[in-house]
């Protein structure tokens, strides 16, 4: 079945010019599950406006809504053979189409979003306090997670991130849900206390 060209057309609530009577949905269903292109510009036209609304409260970019409703609006036609009637009406059908790939274009940004976060967190260099180094080059580790004991609470868990986790200041800072400089300070003041305790560079 050759596809058809889309364009938006009609008013801009989707109604019928002159005041005629709507379209039936259904009858315009049945007809492009047949190939009428015609019946399904006239389906289209009934339901862009309606359908792009949806569409723009999911994916809530303009641009990136237009190509979501182009989408949806083919699977439209490619499915439209599928529409029961028995089973719910052709707006609410159809509207579910237009839902579900707008919230797949949204779950699919949101996945790359995090692609892209996972593989920059993997692939900058890690910034590493020199009493860290000195200590981690100079101690055993169960020296140092003996050390830890010894610092408070607070200090340990800003420490234990940067330390052995291998995140920066500002990675621990949004870990912990704390300003920036108050995760320095935690783990500045940790360091002091850990080299301190251990007697790092004594």
């Amino acid at each position: 079945m050759t596809e058809p060209r889309l364009t938006v057309a009609g008013d801009p609530e989707g109604s019928p010019a002159g005041g005629a009577a709507p379209p039936d949905l259904a009858d315009l269903l049945r007809s492009s599950a047949k190939g009428d292109q015609q019946a399904f510009a006239q389906l289209y036209d009934a339901v862009a406006s309606r359908a792009f609304g949806l569409v723009l409260r999911v994916v809530r970019d303009p641009a990136q809504s237009e190509e979501v409703l182009q989408e949806a609006m083919l699977d439209v036609w490619r499915q439209s053979a599928r529409f029961d009637p028995d089973r719910g009406s052709p707006l609410s059908w159809l509207l579910t189409i237009v839902h579900r790939k707008a919230v797949d274009r949204v779950r699919s940004a949101e996945a790359s979003t995090r692609r892209d976060t996972t593989y920059h967190q993997h692939n900058q260099p890690v910034e590493h306090d020199s009493t860290a180094e000195a200590a981690h080059a100079s101690m055993e580790a169960r020296r140092v997670r003996e050390a830890l004991t010894t610092l408070t609470p607070v200090q340990r868990e800003a420490l234990e991130l940067a330390y052995f986790g291998g995140y920066t200041h500002t990675e621990v800072a949004s870990m912990l849900d704390l300003p920036v400089g108050t995760a320095k300070t935690r783990i500045r003041d940790g360091l002091i206390r850990l080299r301190d305790t251990m007697g790092v560079g004594q």
